[in-house]
């Protein structure tokens, strides 16, 4: 059963029970206004009768404003003899009645059926003048019909079950067409997710109507299918991504493979090679495979970047600097480096970050002429190195930190084209930016903005780093 039905049978059972509440309350109260008119007439001929002591040639009437005399009515001799009867009708004589002509005291109401007229009888005790003119008690029985009361509630009944069943039908009727104004953005909300399962459709919306409970629950619909949205865009360009540094790896690696596959084949087929050849194939083997090696090594690193999860610390800056610039003095000795590192702190992870800074060292070693000199500053700001090169064309700078991107400048040098692409990639995942510019006299400017203090600035300062 829908939802919308079942509003509508408990709308339409809650009216009914208050309805039927209030039909029988009504009911019952109508009854007993009309039997205490008739039982009040009784009593009130019942006063009379009393008042008047003896009761001699049948029992006293009552006046027309308290109803008038009752039209049935005997006396009764404690013997069960009927003494005298008024009216076509004989009024049954109960042992109750008997008790109360024997005791002289008491009185009650009860209702009776004598041929088939409803009757409502009052029993009170009484002397009456009896035979020879002696004062014998007695129980006198007085009653009125009940069938104009009778036809009235029957009258009464029909119409307040008429009255429920209207009141039902018009509560169902009613609670229908509200449930189906309640729950229609219930079912915009069941549409619009019937919709996106089958279109995969994660732009579509829900109309936030009215800032109740129904739009509370619509609004939050929208909140999570923004956060789906994202959350498959982001994978979406995380599968393409990956997609693209595979075929950029498998476009980069069929060069050196194949170029170390002939290099081998010669050496294989070769037995009356010049050493000399020998000699230049072998090293030739070398160092491709180095360039293998290196760029097999660089699609490593790029791809466990993409990974989440790597937990960081707290890392000096300054420190993961100086290995990196002795590295770099070691494999470039006719590069001069001139180096200002301070006391920085920085929340990350300190083996990303000296692969960055390494390679943001070789990149500026390989661009800068023999004797050179490369400028490298670590502060709170960040990292800044800057070589004296040819710089960067102005046309390659918007992709200098693409992956395998060769700029004019970097053609015919060894590189697998991937360096500065894991130095964008470690800064962006500790919060900062890369940015490469010209300087005005010449050469490249890489900067890392990276968010970092001043050691001691939060916390006791560590001795300064000394750079050889």
């Amino acid at each position: 059963m829908s939802l919308r039905k079942r509003l509508s049978l408990v709308a339409a059972a809650s009216v009914g029970i208050a309805v039927l509440l209030a039909v029988v309350a009504c009911y019952m109260v109508v009854r007993h206004q009309l039997r205490s008119q008739v039982d009040s007439s009784l009593r009130a001929q019942q006063a009379v009768a009393l008042r008047t002591g003896l009761i001699q040639n049948g029992v006293p009437g009552n006046g027309a404003g308290s109803g008038g005399p009752a039209p049935y009515n005997q006396l009764v001799l404690a013997d069960g003899a009927v003494y005298s009867r008024y009216g076509s009708l004989n009024l049954p004589v109960s042992h109750r009645a008997l008790q109360i002509a024997t005791a002289q005291s008491g009185s009650y109401l009860s209702d009776i059926w004598v041929g088939g007229v409803h009757l409502r009888m009052l029993s009170f005790a009484a002397y009456i003048n009896g035979p020879g003119g002696q004062s014998v008690p007695a129980v006198v029985e007085l009653a009125r019909p009940l069938n104009g009361v009778d036809a009235i509630l029957r009258d009464l009944r029909l119409v307040l079950v008429l009255l429920l069943a209207a009141g039902v039908a018009l509560a169902a009727v009613l609670g229908r067409i509200a449930a189906r104004r309640v729950l229609a953005p219930l079912g915009e909300v069941a549409a619009t997710a019937e919709l996106i399962g089958e279109t995969d459709d994660l732009t579509q919306r829900l109309h936030v109507h009215a800032d109740d409970e129904v739009g509370q629950l619509a609004t939050r619909f929208n909140a999570m299918l923004d956060r789906l949205e994202r959350s498959r865009d982001a994978l979406d360009e995380s599968v393409r991504a990956q997609r693209q540094l595979v075929a950029d790896a498998s476009h980069e690696l069929r060069t050196p493979v194949t170029s170390l596959r002939t290099n081998i084949e010669v050496l294989l087929e070769g037995a009356e090679l010049d050493p000399e050849d020998r000699r230049r194939l072998l090293a030739d083997v070398v160092e491709q495979s180095e360039e293998l090696s290196a760029l097999v090594g660089d699609l490593i690193e790029l791809a466990r970047g993409d990974q989440p999860g790597t937990e960081t610390d707290d890392v000096r800056l300054d420190g993961v600097a100086a290995e990196s610039l002795a590295r770099a003095r070691r494999n470039a000795p006719s590069i001069t480096f001139d180096a200002t590192l301070e006391p920085t702190l920085i929340d990350g992870v300190p083996e990303r970050l000296g692969r960055a800074i390494n390679n943001l060292l070789d990149n500026a070693a390989r661009h800068s002429p023999p004797g050179g000199t490369v400028e490298f500053t670590v502060n709170p700001a960040g990292v800044i190195v800057r070589d004296h090169g040819t710089g960067v064309d102005e046309e390659d700078l918007p992709y200098v930190f693409d992956r395998f991107f060769r700029g004019r400048n970097s053609r015919g040098r060894q590189g697998s084209g991937l360096g500065l692409a894991i130095v964008r990639q470690v800064t962006e995942q500790h919060g900062g930016i890369a940015s490469v510019a010209n300087a005005p006299d010449g050469g490249a400017v890489f900067t890392l903005r990276l968010p970092g203090i001043a050691a001691g600035a939060e916390a006791p300062s560590p001795e300064p780093l000394e750079v050889f």
